[in-house]
């Protein structure tokens, strides 16, 4: 977790009151800002104050009060605009259009025309599947 001095990113200018955003909480770790292109309307972008790049550089101790804010705006969104539901995501390096680690929160209604997204699709061979998993697991850290 750094301040971006050198090259500050869009999310790091709207934190530093540089560039006008439509906030929708704020507290001394966090920002919750509508998305200037969203998804639909009422998406939302939260974001750590101080920089982080990536979901593997977010201290412990923001990630509690990281998604504790996402169900608090997912709750906002069915209250104020009756959405009946949410879709949260994080990109994390691919896809991720702005190198600041941000959580979307997008209010979803049923036939809403959101269809998901369409990954390429592989197989394992045999036995590779667990494989994959005990390497895995054994690579988490404590």
């Amino acid at each position: 977790m750094t301040p971006n001095a050198a090259a500050p990113d869009i999310f790091c200018q709207i934190i530093a009151g540089e560039l006008q955003a439509a906030v929708v909480a704020r507290t001394p770790e966090l920002i919750a800002f509508l998305d200037h292109r969203p998804v639909f309307k009422g998406h939302v972008l939260i974001a750590p104050v101080a920089h982080v790049d990536t979901l593997l550089d977010l201290p412990h101790e923001l990630m509690e009060p990281l998604l504790t804010l996402a169900a608090r705006v997912a709750t906002a969104l069915g209250d104020a605009l009756g959405a009946q539901g949410t879709f949260v995501a994080m990109n994390n390096v691919v896809s991720q259009s702005v190198p600041h680690l941000h959580l979307h929160v997008v209010p979803r209604t049923k036939k809403d025309g959101l269809r998901g997204f369409f990954w390429p699709r592989t197989k394992y061979d045999d036995g590779e599947m667990e494989s994959y998993a005990e390497r895995i697991a054994a690579a988490l850290p404590a």
